[in-house]
């Protein structure tokens, strides 16, 4: 078939429309259209097709466009330029129905900075400046604070959850992982183990799938394993025993692996037997703990503050000082494991988490007050932001699909709802 345009006019192109989401398929046929349009234009025409095509329903859907697996966030001409892409090829873009922007739900006040949040099912759990550790509702109702700790809590972490109970654990800088079993019957939370082992500040903690293993990151520059598991009660303790069942409470690391040299801020788990871990000291370290030793190493040009590893594409995402995220892919066989570099944040990235249910989505927040949701197939700009926050972002979490949730230093955690539940680009 000949072109009727040449390179010199850019004036028009042809393209194909494809999409992964049967339902809005269109027939397959090439469109010559103006080389100047941008999405908004494409929304109109590709409306006009499924229309045309008989399919209504779809013609009122809002799509974002991909070429060669990038979103476009300009005019065509523009994205073809930038990319050195010619405009005598039929151009292939591929549409996905756009993402619901996140509602604001909730802002739930501490009476300090709050550094960590975690959501299971209904229930979410916080750590703060004060040196406690808060759980509330998802519906915005707070339900307990405990105390326990000496300094501030920087990690929080559930390992089970079910009718009755709940368990978690908490990480501080006073150098101790509590692991407490709230009892919802009567509402109390006990620590049942304090995990000592670290000679300094505790940053971050995460539980391996299975649930029976706990990592911790410090900045004594050592990587920790812990065993999660309750031990059985021995019935009620008389007064003589209480000391031995105080020293009996007291749990020393599984495993102590050493090779990052500055504060291990991020730890995420792989597998059960394989483990990510971030640090100041530029590295990112997979560890594997049947052979107990590092197995892969990324070296960076700046500090990692956080990282978040994706089981549905096996890729991890980090946060660094230089104001941008990263996103790195371990199987990487060419020695180029970074695929991408997102732009957007105008401080600190402080934390980052991928979406338990997408495979393109993750959030991360940054000193410049502010939470921003990404495609990875979009590195020039975030697709929302999410505003709320009076100062720094410490933490976010989207352990439940639900719920975006951050916290900051204006001692607010914001709740956002994700209408984003699952991933409907799949082909299956």
């Amino acid at each position: 078939m000949s072109l009727h345009i040449t390179s010199a006019t850019e004036g028009q192109l042809q393209v194909h429309f494809t999409t992964k989401q049967k339902q809005y398929a269109v027939p397959d046929v090439p469109y010559s259209i103006r080389a100047n349009v941008g999405c908004s234009e494409l929304n109109t025409l590709l409306g006009t097709v499924l229309k045309d095509a008989g399919n209504k329903q779809a013609a009122k859907v809002a799509f974002d466009f991909l070429l060669n697996g990038e979103f476009v966030r300009s005019t065509l001409s523009q994205h073809l330029k930038e990319r050195d892409i010619s405009f005598e090829d039929t151009i292939e873009l591929e549409y996905v129905e756009r993402y619901p922007a996140p509602q604001p739900q909730d802002c739930l006040l501490h009476d300090d900075w709050v550094s960590a949040v975690q959501a299971k099912d209904g229930w979410i759990l916080t750590g703060t400046y004060d040196n406690t550790v808060n759980l509330w509702n998802t519906k915005g109702k707070h339900k307990l604070t405990i105390p326990g700790h000496v300094a501030a809590v920087k990690g929080v972490a559930w390992i089970s959850l079910n009718e009755q109970t709940g368990v978690f654990a908490s990480a501080s800088h006073d150098q101790t992982i509590m692991i407490w079993e709230w009892n919802m019957t009567t509402n109390t939370a006990e620590c049942v183990h304090v995990c000592k082992g670290h000679e300094r500040g505790v940053g971050c903690i995460a539980v391996n799938p299975a649930k029976t293993q706990m990592a911790s990151g410090s900045m004594d520059t050592m990587l920790k394993i812990w065993s999660t598991e309750l031990q059985a009660d021995k019935g009620e303790p008389s007064a003589t025993k209480k000391a031995k069942l105080e020293q009996d409470n007291v749990r020393t690391p599984v495993l102590t692996l050493a090779g990052h040299r500055e504060f291990v801020s991020g730890v995420q788990w792989i597998d059960n037997t394989t483990i990510a871990t971030c640090s100041w000291d530029h590295t990112i370290k997979l560890w594997d703990l049947s052979m107990g030793g590092i197995k892969t190493e990324f070296t960076g040009n700046k500090s990692f503050f956080d990282l978040s590893y994706s089981p549905l594409n096996g890729m991890i995402i980090t946060a660094s000082p230089d104001k941008n995220l990263r996103l790195y892919d371990p199987r990487s066989k060419h020695g180029n494991f970074v695929k991408n570099t997102y732009l957007g944040h105008s401080q600190w990235v402080q934390t980052c988490r991928w979406s338990t249910t997408n495979e393109y989505l993750f959030v991360s927040g940054a000193y410049d007050n502010r939470v921003k949701l990404w495609d990875y197939r979009s590195p020039k700009a975030p697709i929302f932001e999410l505003i709320g926050h009076e100062d720094k972002v410490l933490a976010c979490d989207w352990s439940n699909p639900k719920y975006i949730l951050s916290g900051g230093s204006d001692n607010a955690v914001r709740v956002f709802k994700s209408r984003i539940a699952v991933d409907n680009t799949k082909d299956d």
